[in-house]
């Protein structure tokens, strides 16, 4: 696929982007989800090595090229590696699967109610490496913890700003600034969260567009203005916490946003499954986030 080509494919929403980019921190629960415990890696290579196994998995799956995974979501060492003798993103291309790295290093303390992203002292670097092994776009997470103005401006700002720096390098980004969805004040905070993206699309150039991924929202259809806004390629839901049932249910209620899910769609995948059963388990979640996707 070429860059058009991932562009329409993405535009179109005709299925999910599957979060493959578990990093350090959260590495170890991701794997002891899946079955495998701390006393069968040592160290952080051993980790990663086994990690990988989890997504080469998956990628090579036969659910997974069904065409209703049209994205996916790399961590660095994955896209580093190496699925089926090739590069990941090239793998995943052949598989009709739209590639994306995040580029975010961590976040901050919170203030002010959010956290922001940490300083990115790798950005330039990760970036030219990304366009070098044909990735599509970016990732890029901040933390939304409750209803304050002046936090959530600011982290609107953040993330478009480092959102122009990846358009500058030729890639497409994603911009994540999460909502918690255990926050008390999420209504209220959203209405806020919602206005600052608009006022910051405004300020981006006509040739440009970014992508959001957001919490799904209190109230059904609020972000539809952004859906349809000609600066949004595409509006993704991350699942925050909630089940495969739950985060599917909620999407369902959303006109055109479509999921970017990570534990909700591994959730039920164990190491110690037949490759039939791994397969059959992985396709009952693909084809259920995908309906929510597309309904």
């Amino acid at each position: 696929m070429n860059t058009k080509e991932m562009t329409d494919k993405i535009a179109a929403g005709q299925g999910f982007i599957a979060a493959l980019d578990q990093s350090g921190g959260s590495t170890p629960k991701a794997l002891a989800g899946y079955g495998v415990s701390e006393d069968e890696w040592n160290g952080e290579d051993e980790m990663f090595a086994k990690i990988h196994d989890m997504r080469s998995r998956v990628i090579t799956s036969p659910s997974f090229a069904s065409g209703k995974v049209i994205g996916a979501i790399l961590f660095e060492k994955t896209m580093d590696g190496e699925v089926d003798g090739k590069p990941t993103a090239d793998a995943l291309k052949d598989r009709g699967v739209v590639p994306f790295i995040k580029i975010d290093q961590g976040l901050a303390d919170e203030e002010n109610g959010v956290q922001l992203m940490k300083p990115l002292t790798k950005l330039d670097a990760l970036l030219e490496k990304s366009v070098a092994k044909g990735m599509f776009g970016t990732k890029e997470r901040s933390v939304i913890k409750s209803a304050n103005p002046a936090g959530i401006a600011a982290i609107v700002a953040q993330q478009f700003e480092v959102g122009n720096r990846v358009i500058d390098a030729g890639l497409m980004p994603i911009l994540e600034p999460e909502y918690d969805i255990k926050a008390a004040d999420r209504a209220e905070g959203e209405d806020i969260l919602k206005a600052e993206i608009l006022k910051n699309l405004e300020t981006l150039a006509d040739d440009r567009q970014v992508m959001l991924k957001l919490s799904i929202p209190v109230k059904a259809n609020l972000y539809k203005e952004l859906v349809d806004h000609p600066k949004v390629l595409a509006v993704v839901a991350l699942s925050g916490g909630y089940s495969t049932e739950e985060a599917c249910a909620e999407l369902a209620k959303n006109d055109g946003m479509i999921a970017s899910f990570s534990r909700a769609m591994l959730q039920d995948l164990r190491a110690q499954q037949s490759d039939e059963e791994f397969d059959a388990t992985l396709g009952k979640a693909i084809d259920s986030i995908c309906a929510a996707s597309v309904a």
